[in-house]
């Protein structure tokens, strides 16, 4: 097999390796796959942790109550974040329709905790006029925080309306849309209220620091209307305040692109350029798996985000020590923004991980493209990779397309590397870590910073979220205007949540693969995966299976370890080859088809890599469907 570096000399010489397996650098990629795979857990495990009622690490804290950090002095950080723990949970819905069904009590008790604080009366207001869902922060034991802060705060209401609405999805996906009618909407409906009347009003951006408009905040307010919208209408209701404000957020979205980067926070001056780890934040969030590279909303892939990855990846080379010598195009250790001054300024992990998890992202949209489009804005980003490239439009097979795209993976691969060299043997994720020598530094076992590295390893597996409509919510309106819309608040009772023990088994469809989840039966220890692979062959012609795991291979090819596909159920009508495999639960792995023709030549489909992590549930089998690229 090439190494990623032999490939990136290569592939504009010689196309005949266009399609042959993307491994990385070797020895690299393969130290950070073992490493993720025994850190996941440990991030999952240290979220669960930070959860109360039960959480090792939340003693105290109200069940479905997401603690910050355990950290309770310098700095105190055991509270409860309406921001943090929508993030934090909307993870674990992903998590959980992707098959960790364990994970629906902890969905159950967060709604549950969420009915309580949207009700409460705090320094920012009540839910009467919505003003109170602006209070950022609260105590564990679900009571009031009254001392001095940074609020509002704008971002947490759309942020748990996103985090509900995916759950709300399942539900309704279900058969359960009576318990999204009666408990979880009125509390989507709270948040999306506000959302609608609030948003062209300044607020204490996500770091807590700046009062003014935030570019993260608007985007998400953006997204939580776009989709709240569509939640309501399969559920028989409407949401006109979405519909009437959605275009008009889109429509001041823009206002923060300079024409080069993003201007993290406008309509305030704190002597900051702008270039912050908030944008990148952005894109990730705004990530769409269904859609192309659009400007509009910030996609991943699109010319703008890569422009402003650039930037802001930049403006941390040079100052942080441990980024010295790091040479332009290579990853380095990524803070909040370069004029910090909290706890000294320092990397933080949970940025560093969003840094690789855009350019996961980016891969995974351009490999669905079928193109990468080089212009003036996102040239710069693309030449730091490969020096050289000009702008024009690259098909998937196009040995530039493949260059590209083997560099990009390096280099997100290299965010991730930096991480995994600055993260204790015991696999703690702090806050930060030391811009001197990497040592961790501020509040331990931050839950955001589990959350995100989860996150980012979950898109660099090819394991993406569902889509939230961005495709049709990226047309600006002919006038941008400063409005708002009142919406309807209403307390809810319930301070508990059914869980879907005696529902029926729903069908889901993740990362291209097909399986049931139920939380009725026990979690199955392994699973048979069966890969069904469309393919027109000619006679002599077979397909095969490799991958980066010994189950598949370990990328051989050679007779002794040839995994083939069977063809008795190849017709005119049905071109379907399929072998079925043996994994653990939960294993993740790359994996890659090629034909072997009747002379011995073997014939790579295109690249990259495709990726597949087995489902945590009670079934014992799970079907990948693919089609020869």
């Amino acid at each position: 097999m090439l190494s990623l570096k032999k490939l990136f000399v290569l592939a504009t010489s010689l196309t005949s390796i266009a399609g042959s397996p993307v491994q990385g650098k070797r020895q690299a990629s393969s130290s950070l796959d073992a490493w993720l795979t025994s850190e996941s857990p440990i991030a999952l495990q240290g979220v669960l942790d930070n959860i109360g009622a039960g959480g090792a690490k939340a003693v105290g804290a109200k069940a479905g109550i997401v603690v910050a950090s355990p950290s309770q002095n310098d700095p105190p950080y055991f509270y409860t974040w309406t921001r943090d723990a929508a993030l934090v949970f909307k993870l674990l819905v992903d998590e959980f329709i992707a098959g960790d069904a364990a994970l629906e009590t902890h969905i159950a008790d967060y709604i549950g905790a969420q009915a309580v604080i949207q009700g409460l009366d705090g320094p920012s207001g009540t839910l009467g006029d919505g003003q109170g869902l602006g209070e950022p922060k609260f105590n564990v034991d679900e009571t009031a925080f009254t001392g001095n802060w940074g609020r509002p705060q704008r971002d947490g209401p759309p942020l748990r309306a996103t985090a509900m609405i995916a759950y709300a999805k399942y539900l309704v996906s279900a058969g359960r849309t009576s318990t999204v009618l009666d408990l979880l909407w009125p509390l989507v409906r709270n948040d999306l209220s506000y959302t609608a009347q609030y948003w062209n009003q300044t607020g204490f951006d996500l770091w807590e620091e700046v009062n003014g408009s935030s570019f993260f905040t608007i985007a998400a307010s953006h997204r939580a209307l776009v989709e709240g919208s569509a939640l309501a209408a399969s559920i028989g209701q409407s949401c006109s305040y979405c519909d009437s404000q959605a275009p008009q957020v889109l429509c001041f979205l823009q206002s923060f692109w300079t024409g080069q980067y993003v201007n993290a926070n406008i309509n305030t001056n704190v002597g900051r350029t702008g270039k912050d780890a908030n944008s990148i934040l952005t894109s990730i969030h705004n990530f769409d798996p269904t859609v192309t590279c659009d400007d509009q909303t910030f996609q991943p892939c699109s010319s703008r985000a890569l422009a402003n990855h650039k930037q802001v990846t930049d403006s941390f080379r040079s100052i942080y020590s441990i980024n010295s010598g790091i040479a332009q195009g290579q990853a380095v250790a990524v803070g909040r923004y370069s004029e910090d001054v909290y706890q000294n300024g320092n990397p933080w992990y949970l940025a560093t991980t969003a840094a690789a998890e855009q350019l996961y992202d980016a891969l995974y949209q351009w490999d669905k493209v079928g193109s990468i489009t080089v212009d003036t804005v996102n040239a710069p980003f693309f030449q730091d990779l490969l020096p050289g490239t000009t702008s024009g439009i690259y098909p998937s097979d196009s040995a530039t397309f493949t260059s590209l795209m083997a560099a990009v993976k390096s280099y997100a691969d290299g965010f991730m590397s930096i991480v995994q060299n600055y993260t204790p043997s015991n696999g703690a994720l702090a806050e930060q870590y030391s811009k001197a020598d990497g040592s961790p530094l501020s509040a331990e076992d931050l839950t955001w910073s589990y959350a995100a590295l989860l996150s980012a390893n979950d898109r660099r597996n090819g394991n993406v979220p569902a889509s939230w409509l961005a495709a049709g919510a990226n047309v600006l309106p002919s006038q941008c205007l400063a409005s708002s819309a009142t919406g309807t608040y209403s307390s809810v009772t319930a301070t508990s949540f059914p869980t879907g023990t005696s529902v029926p088994t729903a069908t889901t469809t993740h990362a291209g693969t097909t399986s049931t989840s139920s939380t009725s039966c026990p979690t199955a220890t392994a699973v048979a995966v069966m890969f069904n692979e469309i393919a027109t062959t000619i006679y002599g012609e077979n397909v095969f299976i490799t991958g980066s795991i010994p189950q598949l291979g370990d990328w051989n090819t050679d007779g002794s370890s040839r995994i083939a596909l069977s063809a008795d159920k190849y017709s005119n009508d049905s071109n379907l080859w399929y072998v079925s495999v043996t994994f653990a639960a939960g294993t993740s792995f790359q994996y890659k088809y090629y034909r072997v023709g009747s002379d011995g030549r073997i014939t790579w489909e295109t690249d990259p890599n495709r990726s597949h992590t087995v489902s945590r549930t009670c079934e014992t089998s799970e079907v990948v469907n693919d089609t020869w690229r």
